[in-house]
C-alpha cells in the first residue's frame, strides 16, 4: 500500500502542504526560532557535559565556588539571555 521509498513527487507534495497551512511569510520566523532553539539545547549539553567533567575531577574537594553562568541565546538576541543561579547545597534553598 505505502511505499517505503520518499522520492522527488512526494516531497515537493509535502513542502506545498506545509506552505498552505503556514503561510510563506511565517515559514522564515519558524526556522529562525527552531534554529535559536537547537543552539540552547546544544550549548545546555555542551555545559552539562563540561559540569559532569569538573565534578567528577573536583569530587575530592568540599568547596566549590558557586559562580553564576549566562545562558546565551542567539547573537544579538539580549533579551532571552539570562543569568542561572545553581545551588550547589539542597539544604541551601
Amino acid at each position: 500500500m505505502f511505499g517505503g521509498k520518499i522520492g522527488a513527487p512526494e516531497i515537493i507534495l509535502i513542502l506545498v502542504v506545509i506552505i498552505l497551512l503556514f503561510g510563506a511569510k511565517k515559514l522564515p520566523d519558524m526556522a529562525r526560532s527552531l534554529g535559536k532553539s537547537a543552539r540552547i539545547l546544544k550549548s545546555e549539553a555542551k555545559a552539562m557535559k563540561e559540569e559532569g567533567k569538573n565534578s567528577t575531577q573536583a569530587s575530592g574537594s568540599t568547596e566549590q565556588s558557586a559562580a553564576q553562568r549566562t545562558i546565551q541565546a542567539a547573537p544579538g538576541d539580549v533579551s532571552s539571555s539570562r543569568p542561572v543561579n545553581e545551588p550547589t547545597d539542597s539544604a541551601q534553598r
